[in-house]
């Protein structure tokens, strides 16, 4: 999606362990060449701060919570 930012697939993003995605620089997350998200690591309070408010925007217009995805799940079951 954006070329300013490097690319990774899902399977990278998910063998890393935590002291190494805190090391990490942001990056886009794609799974079989789709984009899934962006991996924001927030070295300092004011990135953790706008990443913060543009979450809760986001949130705000869309989106499920983890709850409700599991009972769509079971309920499909």
């Amino acid at each position: 999606m954006s070329t300013l930012i490097p690319e990774i697939t899902i399977t990278e993003f998910r063998n890393l362990k935590a002291f190494e995605l805190k090391q990490l620089k942001s990056c886009e997350v794609y799974s079989d060449g789709a984009y899934l998200f962006t991996f924001v690591n927030a070295q300092t309070d004011y990135i953790k701060a706008q990443a913060e408010y543009l979450s809760q925007r986001g949130n705000a217009a869309s989106g499920k919570t983890l709850e409700e995805i599991k009972e769509a799940v079971n309920a499909s079951v």
